[in-house]
């Protein structure tokens, strides 16, 4: 899989994830929950999908806070995967 420019990315970011950034070659975006519990079942919800796709998030939890990083190690960089990921990620979070 192609991965995307830099410019590519940053343009899929302001028309399709606004609260996204592109940075060091990462789509990245830090959530923030009532607890640990909604934070870790967020994390959940995450990681059944990841798996289905083959394409797992690099993150980290501290409390009721996630910070989730994408990218395709594979391809050295953004691709289609990380977009479709990062999308479903902002779906369940608005859940």
């Amino acid at each position: 899989m192609k991965p995307f420019s830099e410019q590519e990315v940053k343009e899929f970011l302001t028309g399709h994830l606004k609260d996204w950034t592109f940075e060091m070659n990462t789509l990245q975006r830090d959530f923030k929950f009532k607890s640990f519990v909604e934070a870790f079942s967020f994390m959940t919800a995450i990681a059944l999908v990841a798996e289905k796709l083959n394409h797992h998030p690099d993150w980290s939890n501290s409390y009721n806070k996630v910070s989730i990083s994408l990218t395709n190690h594979e391809a050295k960089g953004i691709t289609q995967l990380d977009f479709d990921l990062a999308k479903t990620i902002d779906m369940i979070f608005e859940k």
